[in-house]
This record gives C-alpha cells, sequence and structure tokens, in this order.
C-alpha cells in the first residue's frame, strides 16, 4: 500500500520468487484477514492473484464495506442533533450582541432563530432527535452522534472537496478511490466504488469521486436511479458474438500500443474498464432487478410512498445493500432533488429541511434495520454527514447560512459504539467546545475501521508519498466499540 504497489509496475521473475515462497501456506494466512476471497475465484489469473495478495488490510478489519450517506448542502446541526434550548429563549434577539458573530457566506446577518422542531429523547440511550427525522430516531442506539465536526472552507465547492478527497482543491483522490486502491474489490463483475446518483451531483462536479493521480481504474462508477442506472449496459450487437470480436480486437490494439509505449496507466486502465464494463452487461440489470425483495422489504425502505422523492432514495438505499452484498467496497449516496436546493437553506429553512428530511429518513432507518437483520451492519461502516453545519442566526429572516466551526454526523455499524455521543458546542451550537473533530479524523477513523493504518496508505507523487489524510488525522477511539 504505497509507492511500491503491485499495479504500477509489472512482476518480475524475482518478486514472483519472493511472493510465492510461502506457498499455499500464504495464501491460508492471508485469507485469515479478508484480502483474497477475490484471488481464490481467479486461479487462472496469477496477476489478479499476486494484487490481491498485496492489498490485505493492515490488520483485522472491523469493516468490509462503506455506505457513505451524503447530506449535500449542510443539514442543520441545531435543528437536527444538536438541540439548543438557549435559541428558543433567544429568538429574536440580536446575535451580535451574545457573542462574536464571523463573517458568513452571504454577509446577511439576521437574528438568533430558534429550531422550527421540537425534540425528544429515543432508545436507551436517551439521544435527542428532532422531529424531522422520527424514523432514525428509532436507530439510535446503534449510532455514534459527532457533535464536534469542523470544516476548513465556507463555501460548498471546496468543503465537498475536502469532505472526499481530504484536500480543499481540485484533483485529489476522492475517499472511496483510497479505500479501492488499498483493499480491491471482492467482486470481479461489479466496480469497487460506486455514486448512486439521486438526481443532485454536489457543487464541485465529478471531481469529488475521481481517483485524480490513482490509476483511472480506481475511480467511482456513477449509477443513476431510474430503470436505465447506465448508460449502454445492453448490448447493441444483434449477432452474439459480435462484442467479444470488437472487445478482443480493441485489447489487441491496446496491448499493441502498450508494446511500444510501455507501463502506461491510461491505456492499461482503459483495458480494464472494458472488460468490467463487458461483465457488468450480465450483472447490473440483475442488481437492479427487485422483484426477489419482498413486499415487507420495500415497505420497509419507503419504496410505497406517495413522495416520488421518498421512493427514489429508498430505491438507492436498497440498491446500496445489495451492492455491498455482493463485495463491492465502496458505495456513495448523493440526494434526491427535491426541489428546494439540496440541504442549502439560505431561506425558507422550514419548508426546505422538512421536504429533504421526509425524503431520505425512512430509506436511512430501513437501511440501517433491513442490513442488522440480514447480519450485514456487523461489517458494514454507514457514514452520515454533509460538508459544514449552519448558524444559529438567521440569513435573512427565515434561513441559516454556512457554518463549518461546527456540525454534527453520525457513524453506524460494524465497530460503532452505538448510543454514543462525542463532542460538543457552546450553547448556541455555534463553535465546538469539547473533542474538535476533524475531516482527517473521520478518513482516519474510517481507514481504521476497514483495517487500514492510514498513515500507511500512501501514493507518490510530487516528489513525495501522499496520503488521504496528508500529515493530519486520529482515530476517533471513543466512537469505537
Amino acid at each position: 500500500m504505497g509507492k511500491n504497489h503491485i499495479i504500477h509496475k509489472p512482476v518480475t521473475r524475482r518478486e514472483m520468487l519472493g511472493i510465492c515462497k510461502g506457498g499455499f501456506g500464504s495464501l491460508a494466512f492471508a485469507s485469515l484477514f479478508g484480502g483474497i476471497q477475490t484471488a481464490c475465484k481467479q486461479l487462472d489469473d496469477p496477476k489478479s492473484i499476486l494484487t490481491q495478495l498485496t492489498q490485505t488490510p493492515h490488520y483485522v478489519p472491523k469493516a468490509k464495506n462503506v455506505i457513505f450517506l451524503y447530506m449535500d448542502g449542510g443539514v442543520s446541526q441545531v435543528d437536527s442533533f444538536d438541540p439548543k434550548p438557549r435559541l428558543e429563549k433567544e429568538n429574536g434577539e440580536d446575535p451580535k450582541k451574545k457573542f462574536k458573530v464571523d463573517n458568513t457566506q452571504f454577509d446577511n446577518v439576521g437574528k438568533i432563530l430558534k429550531s422550527p422542531w421540537s425534540f425528544k429523547q429515543y432508545g436507551e440511550c436517551g439521544m435527542p432527535v428532532s422531529e424531522l427525522f422520527p424514523h432514525i430516531a428509532t436507530c439510535v442506539d446503534d449510532l455514534a452522534l459527532i457533535r464536534s465536526m469542523v470544516s476548513d472552507f465556507p463555501e460548498h465547492t471546496n468543503a465537498n472537496y475536502f469532505l472526499h478527497t481530504g484536500s480543499g482543491i481540485q484533483g485529489r483522490p476522492s475517499m472511496g478511490a483510497w479505500v479501492t486502491y488499498g483493499l480491491g474489490s471482492e467482486n470481479n463483475n461489479l466496480p469497487g466504488y460506486v455514486v448512486l446518483d439521486g438526481g443532485l451531483i454536489p457543487p464541485g462536479g465529478l471531481d469529488n469521486f475521481k481517483s485524480g493521480f490513482l490509476p483511472a481504474s480506481y475511480q467511482a462508477s456513477i449509477l443513476k436511479s431510474g430503470p436505465v442506472p447506465l448508460a449502454n449496459i445492453n448490448p447493441l450487437e444483434t449477432k452474439e458474438g459480435l462484442q467479444n470480436q470488437k472487445l478482443d480486437f480493441i485489447k489487441q490494439m491496446d496491448q499493441s500500443l502498450m508494446g511500444s509505449l510501455g507501463h502506461a496507466d491510461a491505456v492499461e486502465s482503459a483495458i480494464s474498464n472494458y472488460e468490467l464494463a463487458y461483465q457488468m452487461q450480465s450483472s447490473i440489470p440483475e442488481l437492479t432487478e427487485f422483484s426477489s425483495e419482498t413486499k415487507a422489504t420495500q415497505k420497509l425502505y419507503g419504496m410505497d410512498s406517495e413522495d416520488p422523492h421518498k421512493r427514489g432514495y429508498a430505491r438507492q438505499c436498497l440498491l446500496a445493500r445489495r451492492l455491498i452484498e455482493r463485495g463491492v467496497r465502496f458505495v456513495e449516496l448523493t440526494c434526491p432533488n427535491v426541489g428546494r436546493d439540496r440541504w442549502d437553506q439560505h431561506n425558507n429553512l422550514k419548508d426546505g429541511h422538512e421536504r429533504n428530511a421526509h425524503a431520505v429518513d425512512q430509506p436511512i432507518a430501513g437501511l440501517i434495520k433491513d442490513l442488522k437483520v440480514r447480519g450485514l451492519l456487523e461489517e458494514t461502516l454507514i457514514v452520515w454527514t454533509g460538508e459544514f453545519g449552519r448558524t444559529p442566526f438567521a440569513q435573512g429572516s427565515n434561513g441559516r447560512d454556512h457554518n463549518p466551526s461546527a456540525f454534527s454526523m453520525w457513524m453506524a455499524g460494524a465497530g460503532i459504539k452505538g448510543g454514543t455521543i462525542y463532542g460538543k458546542t457552546d450553547d448556541y451550537g455555534y463553535r465546538v467546545l469539547e473533542n474538535e473533530t476533524t475531516v482527517h479524523d473521520v478518513h482516519a477513523t474510517m481507514l481504521h475501521m476497514l483495517g487500514v493504518n492510514h498513515e500507511r496508505l500512501r501514493f507518490r507523487f510530487g516528489g513525495r508519498d501522499i496520503r488521504l489524510t496528508d500529515v493530519h488525522g486520529h482515530i476517533i477511539k471513543d466512537i469505537l466499540a
């Protein structure tokens, strides 16, 4: 896992002997750490086996997969998981007379704004959750809530890059690309990293999901909602075998080019992607066919809802479960387009947050419960977050501006201590008081749950070894079981 990753250079005879000298004893040992399931299915492909052997975790993992529920736009922490009674007491007062107000994105600071929603305590842990999330509230004993998140950026595009890649600038590999680079995939017929497009690609665009300077084969495959999740998924050739002939011809041409160029990542990745695309023509239609799912399961996710946005997100959550069942390593869900600009409510906070919450609340709770019943929650890490939070005072009269100084997120599943609340904000939910937690810390913790030491997962680029966590990041140990 670093600059000598097997994919980036041919295997020499000396290296082959070094890797294989332990024989099948080494294979058996490596399999104990969950790293060669795919290799065992590809005994006719020695290079694939060797690649898998270099992709074993650094230590025994708690999680095999990640489902990243991205709440694009920035959910208001004081209206969701961090209640602040003082906002109600001082509603309508001037915030500048109460505390230092930082510059805001749109410089339109209104009065202190109480939450339009009430909070209640749920579960054995007594975690407070607002009326926005009545279904997720029933799962709080499985959640580790972090109230002390901070971001380095107050603007969507840079904050999105930071959340997804660990850097606020464009061009770095996304966390999903890093995960699949480090661990590979457990399914030869599906990508290791999949983004389910619910209707809104976040600011910053597809660069949030790219492989950056990693080989192009590690970037995300985007599956759209609806009956045709991927373009050209059905073969256009009318005669059986014609497509194989075309692919064989393309492969010969590419290999000829590689013979003259030597190692060329773009060519190697193109060959790999052609082969994967061919396999996906059989795997994707089966994956997205839900007839085998019971009516009870579909109802659990909310697929019977009259709200088309909830139905669409329910389908995405169910699809996420089916993907990780098939060995896809990293799945991210983007938000549905409810017609109110994501969670980014600079005005009309009540209507916008309610529309978004109604669309995602039941499907997310259904996903948690379904995974738990099937025994999959024990090996799946679920992460729920936006890129930053929102201000405790109004923008104008009825919205909230961006707030990178404090926001809430939660994790659930493999290795997570459910019913935990970590971190604390001030009485207004404006700044962090205890256990400040960064995006680098979240990335380090996610990798840790997958059995990867974030300090050792590196790639040589631009003259230095680069990490997802750069030179930062600490594991959030207090939320681990």
